[in-house]
């Protein structure tokens, strides 16, 4: 082959590959045009939509989005098959996100971190938008309280979270396949029933891990929400605090561990307030309240023992102010009276012991017990 003819083949060749890449540039150009235009027209767009409008594959076509959103030129709202674009303006990405008012995900529990995922809830959805700052703090405090747990306790490999807004209410469930929380406190406080490990959850301060944790995450947790759940091993515990009641009852066995959290968007109940009613002058958790009834055994409404009493001031130690609310007891006995007001407040005196709920019968228990103690400090 002589040598014009294989110059003329170079040149050929080569004005192709520049003609290739030039046309590149241009489809390049033309889909990010055509991306920035139908934006702008239509206040946004999918993957889908330009993929379909082109004829390209969506996984060619998104490579152009996520140059776009790279570049700030577009902004991303949703996730996977539900991400829409939007230009990056306050008025049109806050429109974008109010039609997303859900999220869904499972999350590998390595390495996760509680306040990262709550970043992203609102970073891709609308479910805090037009929300009080003081509701937005409740839902941020129990979220990320409630995820910590399930990553630090649950002994689970992945977490699934779902967060929705819907008919005035937030709600948010954490659901993981761990051992359970009644089961993981049985075993690492060496409790006999899940029974014990209820009773033992409620009183606030109980933690599988003690030397990271105050174990204040559910007892704070409960009182901020309209309605909170707990689902594990058999049993199902029912918060609601519009009644100021709750319930345990037995359901098919679960698998680790499901919280379901529930509060109105403009709800008015306040973070710092329950801080303040169970927490000293320094801060530190000092209270907490123990519903009696929940120790009855057998059905019956009275409680006339000390080993019943030793079983609620199991671990009330660590508090200086307890609360025994006497709703739903009918009477208590001299033993049962004497072990909490006599013989553990003696060895306990800097904590304050308050009765509520409690009628006459109980109150003259209560009376004779006290009037003891302080004959003996005479």
């Amino acid at each position: 082959m002589n040598m014009p003819i294989v110059y003329n083949l170079l040149t050929t060749f080569k004005n192709m590959s520049i003609l290739k890449a030039v046309n590149n540039n241009i489809i390049k150009m033309d889909i990010k045009g055509l991306i920035l235009s139908e934006i702008k027209e239509k206040g946004e767009t999918t993957v889908a939509q330009i993929s379909k409008k082109t004829g390209f594959s969506r996984a060619y076509i998104h490579r152009f989005f996520q140059s776009l959103t790279e570049e700030g030129l577009i902004v991303k709202i949703g996730h996977a098959n539900r991400a829409r674009y939007v230009l990056p303006e306050n008025s049109a990405v806050k429109k974008a996100k109010l039609d997303i008012l859900s999220f869904n995900r499972m999350f590998p529990i390595k390495g996760l971190e509680e306040d990262k995922v709550f970043d992203l809830i609102k970073l891709e959805t609308g479910i805090f938008e037009n929300v009080s700052e003081n509701t937005v703090g409740v839902v941020e405090y129990a979220f990320t309280e409630m995820l910590n747990n399930a990553i630090e306790h649950s002994h689970s490999d992945k977490v699934k979270v779902s967060v929705k807004r819907e008919c005035g209410l937030i709600r948010f469930d954490i659901v993981d396949l761990g051992v359970g929380i009644f089961e993981n406190l049985i075993h690492s406080r060496h409790l006999t029933s899940v029974e014990e490990a209820i009773q033992d959850l409620l009183k606030g301060k109980q933690t599988t891990a003690p030397e990271e944790h105050s174990g204040e995450g559910i007892f704070f947790t409960r009182r901020i929400a309209d309605t909170f759940v707990i689902k594990s091993s058999q049993k199902r515990l029912f918060f609601d605090n519009a009644k100021n009641d709750f319930t345990v009852s037995s359901i098919k066995p679960v698998l680790g561990t499901k919280i379901t959290f529930v509060v109105s968007e403009d709800s008015r109940r306040n973070l710092t307030e329950v801080f303040k009613k169970y927490t000293n002058e320094s801060f530190e958790f000092s209270a907490t309240e123990v519903t009696v009834k929940l120790y009855q055994s057998g059905g019956s409404r009275s409680f006339v023992s000390r080993s019943q009493a030793h079983r609620i001031l199991y671990g009330l130690e660590k508090f200086r102010k307890i609360t025994l609310d006497f709703f739903g007891v009918a009477m208590i006995g001299q033993g049962f009276a004497d072990e909490i007001f006599r013989v553990w407040k003696n060895k306990y005196p800097e904590t304050e012991i308050i009765s509520l709920n409690d009628n006459e019968d109980i109150r003259f228990m209560i009376s004779r017990a006290k009037e003891k103690l302080a004959q003996a400090e005479l």
